[in-house]
């Protein structure tokens, strides 16, 4: 009891002083809408010489059509081909000519473009990201070139890599309505049957300034930075149209799914898909919490029991999904050689009716909110992960100054919570059960 007691006091002491130096990183910004509705935050961080211009576009896989997948990441490709004054190719030779970096991704609600650049160099980023928007050159070369490079993309990281389809299977079954169930990188055929009609008829739904958040990172002046915002983005033109956004309800679950697929892999792995609701939602963060407290660190109970003392599982890992709509949480593992993927299942099913039974410890729920804390200063020590945090906060969220404060939702949190959120929604009838195979089996 002494011990616990000792335990108990020097966790609460430690989570104090990580208040406290949450409390001294607040992230500071200035945000407001120009007259042709893109959104723009702006935040000051003098310490390094170096500034981020970020902007989210919201479309995703999720504005897809059924038949027409994988549009969003194509444009994350297309959309580097150059502008009305920019060359074929030379947007990223300009940037690595000026000293900086630049990359861009794409989920499957949002698209993100971001370039980093001496902070000398900022009106040079907002020039190209204006172009980008206002100037984009969609033509044969460009979507010829393109459409290469993203099936090239799909062979290499999804269809032709062992476990590389896990995701693609699992998303499938989980979800039968939703745009959700068509995975980001989409279909080679969609994709290569796409003509320019289609193309540019995505272009112009979605890549309009009413559709996005510009944010700049770090070492600006903000009356000055606002003033060369004024400069390149005022004076583009509003799409003028109503945005595109799925409202397909996707049914819930009453009934387990199980399924086997076999692939060019050496070593099974089991799967587990439970639908959730959506980021953002007391729920979700519970869940989140939760997802930490099955697999996150060698202490965590999947891996403790699964990997450390049984040494059934090579590894195992709970990964909530959240998304703008409603998600999954995916729990997979991949067993040690000999092992049967239905002995992980059991594993896994045993600790799962644990955590619908029994409330997790004191202890347990003060390392979970010490792991959120951590993960989340740790999230915002870089201009450029802030300057896409912000666009995220906004675009999906509708609040940037959740940098500063969704940590008090998690902290929010209570041990009856996650009791609740395994109850609810880490059931039987709630999930989709997948046995990922070898072909040679």
């Amino acid at each position: 009891m002494k011990h616990r007691l000792l335990f108990l006091f020097t966790m609460l002491l430690l989570a104090g002083i990580s208040f406290v130096h949450a409390a001294e990183r607040r992230i500071e910004f200035t945000e407001y809408t120009l007259d042709n509705g893109l959104h723009v935050i702006l935040h000051e961080d003098n310490t390094t010489p170096n500034v981020v211009v970020n902007i989210m576009y919201h479309v995703g896989a999720k504005n897809e059509f059924r038949d027409r997948t994988g549009f969003a990441h194509f444009f994350e490709h297309l959309m580097f081909e150059g502008s009305k004054h920019i060359g074929r190719g030379e947007f990223a030779e300009i940037v690595e000519a000026a000293g900086g970096s630049l990359n861009a991704y794409t989920s499957f609600d949002v698209t993100n473009y971001f370039v980093l650049l001496p902070s000398n160099q900022l009106e040079l980023g907002l020039w190209l990201e204006s172009e980008r928007l206002l100037h984009p050159v969609i033509d044969s070369i460009g979507i010829a070139t393109q459409k290469d490079v993203v099936t090239e993309e799909m062979k290499q990281t999804r269809d032709n890599r062992p476990y590389g389809r896990i995701l693609t299977e699992t998303i499938k079954r989980a979800y039968t309505v939703h745009p959700y169930q068509s995975d980001v990188l989409g279909k080679d055929e969609h994709i290569r049957n796409a003509t320019y009609e289609d193309i540019t008829a995505f272009h112009d739904m979605f890549y309009v300034p009413e559709n996005a958040v510009l944010v700049v990172s770090g070492d600006i002046d903000t009356d000055e930075a606002i003033g060369l915002v004024e400069k390149y983005f005022g004076d583009i033109p509003r799409g003028g149209h109503e945005i595109f956004r799925p409202d397909v309800v996707e049914p819930e679950r009453t009934a387990e799914l199980r399924d086997t697929v076999y692939d060019n892999i050496q070593l099974p792995a089991l799967i587990k898909a439970f639908n959730i609701p959506a980021q953002g939602t007391e729920d979700y963060y519970a869940l989140q919490m939760l997802g930490s407290l099955l697999s996150q660190g060698q202490s965590s109970r999947l891996n403790r029991k699964m990997v450390i003392e049984d040494q059934t599982a090579m590894m195992v890992q709970a990964m909530p999904l959240g998304l703008e709509d409603p998600g999954l949480n995916i729990i997979m593992s991949i067993p040690n050689i000999g092992i049967d993927p239905s002995v992980l299942e059991e594993s896994i099913n045993e600790e799962l009716e644990r955590v619908r039974n029994e409330l997790i410890t004191e202890e347990e729920m003060q390392k979970l909110r010490n792991q959120i804390e951590s993960r989340m200063v740790n999230d915002n020590t870089t201009i450029a992960r802030r300057a896409m945090n912000l666009a995220d906060y906004h675009l999906l969220y509708g609040d940037a100054n959740l940098i500063n404060t969704e940590i008090d939702r998690y902290m929010a949190v209570t041990r009856e919570d996650i009791l609740h959120v395994a109850q609810q929604y880490l059931h039987e009838n709630n999930r989709v059960v997948l046995y990922y195979l070898p072909e040679a089996q």
